[in-house]
C-alpha cells in the first residue's frame, strides 16, 4: 500500500509536465508562422514595385526611340486627334489637338503657329493677279493651280478646287485637316487656305520644277531629263514620305492616290508628296484594313483595293512600286499605244524584273551607262516586291527606305558628281 501511494504522485507530475511542454511549444509555433507571412508579404510588395519600375523604364525607352530616328524622318511630326471646323465667311481653323509621333506623347503648338494661315478670296486674287492665265501652273483632277506672291513676299502655289458635288468639299477638308497636322520635309507644305463663301482654295509652298510625271513623260522642251542618280534620290524621298505616313503616325495615314503626278520637285530636284484629297486615316486594328469606295488612278491601284475596296498601307506600297517602275523605264502605267502585251506596265515588267538580262533591256535608254548592274538589280528587286499581287508579300516602306539608302549614299559619296547631273534625252522607244 505504501509503495503504491508513493508511486502515484510522480505519475501525476509527469503528465502535468507533458501538458505544460505542449502548451509551451504551441506558443512558439504561432510567432514563427506570423513572421513567415509578414516576410512573404514584404517579398511580394518588393517584387511588384520592381516590376512596375521595369515596365515604366521600358515604356520610356520605347517612347524615346522615334526621336532617335536617323533615317530621314527625325523632323517629321504628326498632331493627332484634331477636329477642324470652318466658321464665318472667311473660314477659321479650330483644332482640339493631342500629339502623337511614333506612339509617344509630345507637346506641339497649334497648327496655325506652324504657318497655316487663313486667307480671304481677295487676298488670293491679288496674289495671282486675279488668277490670270500667265500665272497658270497646271490643272489637276480636283482643281487648277496658279503661281502667286503672298503679302509677305512668299512665292506659293495656289490651288483653286472645283466644287463639283460633295467629293470636292471632302477633298478640301481632308487636305486642310491632314496637312495642318503633318510636319515632314518629304511632304509639300500647306501654307494656308481660303474657305470664303463658295470658294475653296489651298495655298502650298511653290515647287519650281513641277511634277515628276512632267520630267519623265513630257517632251515639251521645258522638262529636263532626270538621270539615274536623281531618279533614285526622288525614289528615296518618296519612300521616306510614305514611311512617315504609314509607320510614324498613329493611326497611320493612307495616301490612296500616290502617283508621279502627285510627286513635286523643288529647285534641287528633291521629291515631295502632295495631294491628300483622297487620303484616309488607317485602322488601328491588327491588319489595319478599312473598307471604302474605290478611288484613285487606274494603273496605280493595288489589285485587292480595286476589286474589293479593302484599303491598307500596302495599297500605297503597290502604287509606290508602279512609280518606281516609271522611274526605271520611263513608261506610263497604262499605254494603249504600246504593242500587245505591253499595255499595262506592271504586267509587262514583273516577269522581267527578276531576269538579269531582261531587266537591263527594259531600262530607259537614256540611263544606259549611268548605273552599275548591281544597283539596277537591287532596285528592280525592290520594285518587284512592291508590285506583288498578294498584299502580304509586299514590304513595309521602312524596308524600302533601308534598301535604298546605301545605293543613294554610294552614288552621292562617289568620286564623281555626275550621278546627279542631267543627261541628254534620246528618242523614246516605240
Amino acid at each position: 500500500m505504501e509503495t503504491i501511494a508513493t508511486e502515484s504522485p510522480p505519475r501525476t507530475h509527469t503528465k502535468g509536465n507533458r501538458n505544460h511542454l505542449l502548451h509551451h511549444n504551441h506558443h512558439h509555433v504561432l510567432p514563427e508562422t506570423s513572421i513567415l507571412v509578414v516576410v512573404a508579404l514584404i517579398v511580394i510588395i518588393v517584387l511588384l514595385i520592381a516590376i512596375s519600375v521595369i515596365v515604366a523604364l521600358l515604356r520610356r525607352l520605347k517612347s524615346s526611340k522615334p526621336n532617335e530616328n536617323t533615317n530621314g524622318t527625325k523632323n517629321c511630326m504628326f498632331v493627332a486627334n484634331s477636329i477642324i471646323q470652318f466658321n464665318g465667311t472667311a473660314g477659321r481653323l479650330d483644332m482640339k489637338k493631342g500629339c502623337i509621333y511614333g506612339g509617344s506623347p509630345c507637346s506641339l503648338p497649334l497648327a496655325t503657329s506652324k504657318g497655316v494661315q487663313v486667307f480671304t478670296y481677295k487676298e488670293l486674287q491679288l496674289a495671282t493677279d486675279d488668277f490670270t492665265e500667265s500665272n497658270l501652273v497646271g490643272k489637276g483632277g480636283f482643281g487648277t493651280v496658279f503661281r502667286g506672291m503672298l503679302r509677305d513676299g512668299t512665292l506659293s502655289a495656289i490651288k483653286m478646287l472645283r466644287r463639283e458635288g460633295k467629293q470636292g468639299e471632302r477633298a478640301f477638308r481632308s487636305e486642310v485637316d491632314l496637312l495642318s497636322r503633318l510636319h515632314c520635309p518629304y511632304l509639300v507644305d500647306l501654307l494656308g487656305y481660303c474657305a470664303d463663301n463658295k470658294h475653296r482654295i489651298l495655298v502650298f509652298e511653290f515647287m519650281p520644277n513641277g511634277t515628276l510625271r512632267d520630267h519623265l513623260h513630257l517632251n515639251d522642251g521645258r522638262s529636263q531629263l532626270l538621270n539615274w542618280g536623281i531618279r533614285l534620290r526622288i525614289a528615296l524621298d518618296c519612300a521616306r514620305a510614305l514611311e512617315f505616313l504609314h509607320e510614324h503616325t498613329t493611326p497611320s495615314v493612307i495616301h490612296r492616290d500616290f502617283k508621279s503626278t502627285n510627286i513635286l520637285l523643288d529647285e534641287n530636284f528633291h521629291g515631295k508628296v502632295s495631294d491628300f484629297g483622297l487620303a484616309k486615316i488607317g485602322s488601328d486594328k491588327l491588319n489595319g484594313m478599312i473598307s471604302t469606295r474605290v478611288l484613285g488612278t487606274t494603273g496605280y491601284l493595288a489589285p485587292e483595293y480595286a476589286s474589293t475596296g479593302k484599303l491598307t498601307t500596302k495599297s500605297d506600297v503597290y502604287s509606290y512600286g508602279v512609280v518606281l517602275l516609271e522611274l526605271l523605264t520611263r513608261r506610263i502605267p497604262i499605254d494603249a499605244n504600246r504593242p500587245p502585251g505591253e499595255h499595262v506596265l506592271v504586267s509587262w515588267a514583273l516577269p522581267r524584273l527578276t531576269n538579269r538580262a531582261a531587266v537591263e533591256e527594259m531600262v530607259d535608254p537614256n540611263l544606259r551607262g549611268q548605273f552599275s548592274r548591281k544597283d539596277l538589280i537591287q532596285v528592280a528587286a525592290i520594285a518587284a516586291m512592291c508590285v506583288q499581287t498578294e498584299a502580304d508579300y509586299r514590304p513595309l516602306m521602312t524596308d524600302v527606305v533601308q534598301s535604298l539608302i546605301p545605293i543613294v549614299h554610294n552614288l552621292s559619296s562617289g568620286s564623281s558628281t555626275s550621278s546627279f547631273m542631267f543627261s541628254k534625252r534620246v528618242s523614246p522607244r516605240s
